[in-house]
């Protein structure tokens, strides 16, 4: 039986870390832990959620679900219920949530297709004969103009594809910077 050559996943005891570079790189990471697991918590059961933090360098952080009103409304009379306007606005907070969500999932699916499209298409070219476009150097000029004018047009197609694709992604990234 072959030895492990890492020790795995490992419980870290806590204690202050002198080394400032890594006490800050440490506290980005377990923020951003704290946040996925706050996030994950509000939309899987649907619960309002706060946290408030400062960093070591007096940088406030916080994460507030659906929004920070509903929160502290909540905390300060957890009976008490919501005005139209807290409401309206907490059901807002989660559709956005809900709705980009869905978009991750969507996008997600999409980059499983994408990969799964990019190792078929690799699996094809190791095993596929060469064709006649790439030895151009066999073509006749007439067949080297019919070559170069399918380039061009495949490239143009391309560019045009490309501008639409960062069109999408800066309008989607836009409307994400509006976000929650």
């Amino acid at each position: 039986m072959e030895r492990k050559k890492t020790k795995g996943r490992q419980k870290i005891p806590m204690k202050k870390i002198e080394n400032k570079d890594s006490m800050f790189a440490s506290f980005t990471k377990r923020r951003e832990g704290l946040y996925k697991k706050s996030s994950k918590l509000a939309t899987e059961y649907n619960v309002d959620i706060g946290i408030m933090m400062i960093s070591a360098t007096g940088k406030p952080h916080s994460f507030f679900h659906p929004t920070f009103d509903a929160v502290i409304s909540r905390f300060q009379n957890h009976d008490m219920q919501f005005g139209e306007r807290t409401n309206l606005e907490a059901n807002d907070a989660r559709n956005e949530v809900n709705q980009l969500k869905t978009r991750l999932e969507e996008l997600d699916v999409r980059e499983d297709i994408a990969i799964a499209k990019k190792n078929s298409y690799e699996q094809m070219e190791e095993t596929r004969q060469k064709g006649w476009w790439e030895s151009t150097e066999q073509l006749n000029a007439d067949e080297v103009f019919i070559f170069e004018t399918w380039l061009n047009e495949t490239s143009s197609n391309l560019h045009h594809r490309l501008n639409q694709l960062e069109i999408e992604a800066s309008s989607s990234m836009r409307h994400e910077s509006f976000g929650v």
